[in-house]
């Protein structure tokens, strides 16, 4: 006989563990969480931890409020510390189609209850001393935004979930989705068979071959990106706000006194996490005309991890077209600071069939099908639906633990 569970969550980043939290914290149910390699071994743990509000959709800019709030109560809640540091999200703008593309975001924050702040290129030198302004015509700045940790967030979720009875799994692959009259019905993994009503795809990019075994096709595709992180620099001796050059979609933050920077995105489907050392002097390069310390300063070390972009940019989440298989993925480069909020919306939705405070049926499986989609511009990878293929037509099934 398989073992039987009410819920099984496929993958243990931030937004599974969220889920199995909140689940758990309100209900009584059996929940297994099977992850196939390490809690926060994926794209969780291989991200850059950064919490901003300063989006173009709303939907975006609800979800950062209500994630925001949780990282901040996140050690009353939990016992665990999210490593939280409140530097401020800044943004660099340089030509007047970036103005205005802002100003117009700006008001809709506002209106939303984010405090922004409008700094002319004064106002940010004295803010960011080190930082190459001349060619700058304005900034944006959310004080209250920042960066946490990743792990933290991840090991702080998971544990409080397994003291509430969730059964977590570490090194167990799901090999199947088992369906069955337009119904799941459990799960297959490597460690056995699990009976159970409800199947949540947390997998993050690899949310479209576990799509795959339920017979759903799930857009999400896993682009590469990687980032590096340099010797000390003199000029980041003090924390600095997380800065964004939007003209050349660079960006960096302090990083143990030295600066963490991005390498270009790859643009195309791929499960590789290899770090591409080639390339260190053009990632140095790339960064020396806004924050030109770089120029002097060695690159110490480097990591890649996943991308997991949906067509429009925003997450999938709801209930898809095979009855208590739920989706929460495709967060396309937001999944850590979304995951807490992402978390407490799932579980609400499979516990009372709707959601309090954020309505996400905007952000359902079913836009894609209704071509109800909703574009959110204002990413570090500038994606286009035309960029995004199918992962049911050209990603095939990895046969790895590296996530």
């Amino acid at each position: 006989m398989p073992e039987r569970a009410d819920v099984c969550i496929i993958g243990g980043g931030v937004v599974g563990c969220s889920i199995a939290y909140h689940l758990a914290r309100t209900s009584r149910l059996k929940i297994v969480l099977l992850e196939q390699g390490h809690l926060g071994g994926g794209s969780t743990g291989r991200s850059a931890g950064g919490i901003r509000r300063q989006f173009l959709t709303a939907i975006h800019i609800q979800l950062s409020i209500e994630s925001l709030k949780m990282f901040q109560t996140f050690r009353e809640e939990t016992g665990w510390e999210p490593g939280f540091r409140e530097t401020g999200y800044l943004f660099l703008l340089s030509t007047e189609e970036e103005r205005t593309r802002f100003r117009r975001a700006v008001e809709l924050q506002r209106r939303l209850g984010v405090a922004v702040e409008v700094l002319s290129p004064p106002e940010i030198q004295r803010l960011v001393p080190c930082l190459r302004v001349d060619d700058v015509l304005e900034g944006t700045l959310t004080p209250g935004d920042g960066y946490a940790s990743p792990h933290q967030v991840v090991w702080g979720y998971a544990e409080r979930a397994a003291d509430l009875g969730v059964q977590v799994r570490e090194r167990c692959e799901v090999t199947g989705v088992n369906v069955r009259g337009g119904r799941v019905q459990g799960i297959e993994s490597r460690e056995g068979q699990i009976a159970a009503p409800v199947v949540i795809n947390a997998a993050g990019p690899y949310a479209g071959p576990v799509g795959w075994m339920a017979g759903v096709e799930v857009p999400v595709t896993p682009w590469r990106r990687q980032l590096f992180v340099t010797a000390p620099v003199a000029d980041l001796a003090r924390e600095v706000p997380v800065t964004i050059d939007v003209h050349r979609n660079w960006y960096f933050r302090r990083e143990e006194g030295g600066a963490l920077i991005p390498a270009p995105t790859d643009r195309q489907s791929s499960f590789n996490t290899a770090v591409d050392w080639e390339i260190v002097p053009e990632v140095r390069s790339a960064g020396v005309h806004r924050l030109p310390a770089l120029a002097d300063v060695e690159i110490v070390r480097g990591w890649a991890g996943l991308y997991e972009i949906s067509p429009d940019n925003h997450p999938i989440l709801g209930e898809s077209e095979v009855q208590g298989f739920y989706l929460a993925c495709g967060f396309s480069g937001h999944g850590f600071m979304h995951g807490p909020v992402a978390g407490k919306l799932i579980a609400e939705l499979i516990l009372n069939g709707r959601t309090t405070g954020i309505d996400i049926t905007p952000l359902s499986p079913q836009r894609f099908r209704e071509a109800q989609l909703i574009q959110e511009p204002l990413t570090m990878h500038g994606v286009k639906e035309s960029d995004v293929r199918s992962p049911m037509s050209e990603v095939q099934r990895p046969m790895t633990d590296d996530r």
